[in-house]
């Protein structure tokens, strides 16, 4: 999963580029920073200005007193944006968090992220704003995330040292995917590495496109500084053992979800004002895809498939939301035209907040991705809610809808086929999804998740 950018899928609206007055305010501490290539402009380390936001929020818990018995679990986050590997992640740590019997924190390596032709502030992300709101203690490093992971040598002394005074503080680190990996190997390489054991949550079924961090992977795992792993697919632990040393732990949690946030909706009126305000009649049937705008997700596979169906259906429509996915992207523009999709009934939403109602008003949550996808989020909450899920194969998807959607080829016209045979025996298709609902939920995940943990510290006790 990436990263479903769920993708809780719950996008944010990217046209807020300042700081929201209502956003959660307290336990992050950003580092003031100048230029993207980690510059400040202003001198020595000592004379850098910080930027703190103070406590001051009374709608938010502050963070439990933390007894030494308590388990201590720091998280390393890459950033704060949208994508469904931070989504789950976020549920589990905000899970964990809420038992008692762990105290969880997060530790970001940027304070704001450009990817997907949007600009994503940390204090403005909705897992943030969960996390902030659970009580979890939120510290950024600064400066911002991008297309390409941080590289080692990119994290100045003042990064490094706040890093290793955060670590040092936990009993087990979870890296977030591969990508955070780069700072605990510049931490080793400084010698300000803790003896902390370290797991690194693998969210994707294609490694090699995670660029150099699959190698930062690698030799954290050969070298030591990584103790196991935890997948949330059987399809992301068998391709990534590739490229892991024999013996070394790993584990799979399938994902789940919030059935309490996805689900059927409880009365017409909120499906009927939120169809008004897309333009969408209120009997016409919806497809929707919650991905945001990369060659992963094959938004084009998407559009050329809407044209199909939509030459057989005219009274069908098409909603598409996440990062990049609007009218005005020139590579969204340029897909809808190459595909010659009906513009006056496809709806690129771009971000979201509500993906749950969005759920609600479709009838089928489609995923057209070509690669790199686990255990897509968007398949499993759109069940939930009553939609159907057609997918292609990639990853578990098709272990995960099995029972109540539809698998495909990559072929648009066999997709619309799908779709239409969804409308055509509608009723049905919605049954089965809605049955499926106590499969999905998250308790399960965050149980195992939680022993997984506690056997990492008590690995680590063993060893003391």
């Amino acid at each position: 999963m990436d990263e479903g950018e769920r993708t809780d899928a719950q996008f944010e609206d990217p046209a807020c580029v300042e700081r929201s007055p209502d956003a959660p305010r307290l336990f992050i501490d950003i580092e003031a920073r100048g230029p993207d290539d980690g510059s400040t402009g202003t001198g020595a380390d000592s004379d850098r200005p910080e930027r703190r936001f103070p406590a001051s929020d009374p709608s938010v818990v502050p963070p439990p007193e933390r007894c030494h018995m308590t388990l201590r679990v720091l998280s390393l986050y890459e950033g704060f944006f949208a994508g469904g590997a931070r989504i789950l992640h976020s549920d589990v740590v905000a899970g964990l968090h809420a038992g008692g019997e762990q105290a969880h924190a997060v530790l970001s390596l940027s304070a704001q992220a450009r990817r997907d032709a949007t600009v994503q502030f940390a204090h403005d992300d909705p897992r943030y704003r969960r996390l902030a709101a659970a009580g979890v203690e939120i510290t950024a490093l600064g400066g911002t995330a991008g297309a390409d992971p941080m590289d080692p040598s990119s994290f100045r002394e003042l990064d490094l040292h706040r890093a290793a005074e955060a670590i040092a503080q936990a009993d087990v680190v979870l890296s977030l995917k591969e990508q955070p990996l780069g700072l605990l190997l510049a931490l080793r390489a400084h010698g300000l590495m803790p003896s902390v054991p370290v797991t690194a949550c693998l969210h994707r079924s294609d490694p090699t496109h995670s660029g150099p961090a699959l190698g930062w992977l690698r030799e954290a795992a050969e070298t030591g500084l990584l103790a196991a792993t935890i997948s949330c697919a059987r399809s992301t632990d068998e391709v990534y053992a590739q490229h892991l040393p024999f013996g070394l732990d790993r584990r799979v949690v399938p994902n789940g979800i919030d059935i309490d946030v996805f689900g059927p909706a409880a009365d017409d009126f909120e499906c009927i004002a939120l169809r008004a305000s897309i333009g969408i009649p209120l009997d016409a049937p919806v497809v929707l895809l919650a991905a945001r705008f990369d060659s992963m997700k094959d938004p084009g596979l998407f559009l050329r498939a809407a044209a199909r169906h939509a030459a057989a259906r005219p009274d069908a429509h098409y909603v598409l939301c996440g990062a990049g996915m609007t009218h005005d992207n020139a590579g969204f523009a340029s897909l809808m035209m190459d595909a010659a999709a009906p513009a006056d009934r496809v709806h690129a939403l771009g971000i979201r907040g509500d993906m749950p109602a969005l759920y609600r008003i479709a009838d089928i949550v489609a995923l057209t991705s070509a690669f790199g996808e686990a255990s897509p989020l968007c398949l499993l909450e759109g069940a939930a809610s009553g939609a159907t899920p057609v997918t292609t194969d990639v990853g578990d998807a098709a272990q995960s809808v099995e029972g109540f959607g539809l698998v495909t080829p990559r072929d648009p016209d066999a997709i619309a086929a799908a779709w239409e045979a969804v409308l055509h025996d509608r009723a049905s298709y919605r049954d089965a999804a809605l049955a499926a609902r106590p499969s999905l939920s998250r308790g399960r995940m965050i149980d195992e998740y939680r022993l997984a943990i506690e056997s990492l510290a008590e690995r680590r006790r063993l060893a003391a």
